[in-house]
């Protein structure tokens, strides 16, 4: 079966005189691109910066809000209400948009970073707030998550929904990532990396930690850029993707022929 996956990588996040990645080597890559709105990295420079370059290139652009904790780079949990949640959503969903439209295009998915992308897997109240912002923000706006809350909280609102699959991180047996604190959370063999991603792709399993078998559908993969030899690993994954007979589109056009082949 003929099979369209999108890949997607973190991008500008950096801040002021500070970068994080190689944006440039990874826009070459990627199709899509989850874009820091401020919160955790990223600038109005650079989001200017980073949005034009995906203009440019014809990648797809996705928002990327956080809790606001830049000094933490939104890895950390905070006591927020839901309705702060939902504001703070709203509050970066506003700010890439203004940039998307001065480069005449728009956002299409958004992404929740970090410890709040975490979270709203399980929270049922974040995940809620964050549904709710992105179908009062535009209802056809496609919400990338894991399996999970967030997942389910968008489809209830016939917002489009992407499954991201992500190699390089561990998976409990239900699913739900690895903490990062955990010395395990992150793999680095690059071979397993890209023995997972096929199989994630082609054959809809992840093994989590524990050596149990997950079924997964893989709609987008996220590569990480922000650790030594990245690039060369996402440089990889797409080829050996593309040798695999899957085609790499967008996500509006990966979802597209999910919908079709269906």
């Amino acid at each position: 079966m003929d099979r369209t996956v999108d890949l997607v990588a973190d991008l500008g996040e950096g801040f002021g005189a500070y970068s994080l990645g190689d944006d440039s080597a990874l826009l070459e890559i990627v199709s899509s691109a989850n874009i820091a709105c401020g919160f955790h990295a990223g600038d109005p420079d650079i989001m200017d910066r980073t949005v034009a370059e995906c203009v440019r290139r014809g990648v797809s652009i996705g928002a990327h809000p956080s809790f606001p904790d830049l000094r933490g780079f939104g890895r950390r949990a905070m006591d927020l209400t839901a309705a702060e949640v939902r504001n703070d959503v709203l509050y970066q969903l506003g700010a890439l948009s203004a940039f998307a439209a001065y480069h005449g295009t728009s956002v299409s998915h958004i992404a929740p970073h970090g410890r709040l992308g975490n979270l709203v897997a399980t929270r049922q109240d974040y995940a809620t707030a964050v549904a709710d912002a992105a179908s009062r923000f535009r209802p056809d706006l496609i919400v990338l998550a894991q399996d999970g809350e967030l997942a389910q909280a968008a489809a209830g609102r016939g917002l489009p929904v992407a499954i991201v699959g992500i190699a390089d991180r561990a998976y409990e047996d239900d699913g739900t990532l690895v903490p990062r604190s955990q010395p395990s959370a992150v793999i680095h063999d690059p071979a397993t990396i890209v023995d997972r991603t096929i199989r994630m792709v082609c054959e809809g399993i992840i093994e989590s930690a524990s050596g149990v078998k997950l079924p997964v559908v893989a709609d987008t993969v996220l590569l990480h850029g922000d650790n030594p030899g990245a690039v060369d690993l996402a440089r990889l994954i797409r080829k050996e993707l593309t040798a695999a007979g899957v085609t790499i589109a967008p996500l509006p056009q990966a979802l597209a022929a999910k919908v079709e082949a269906a």
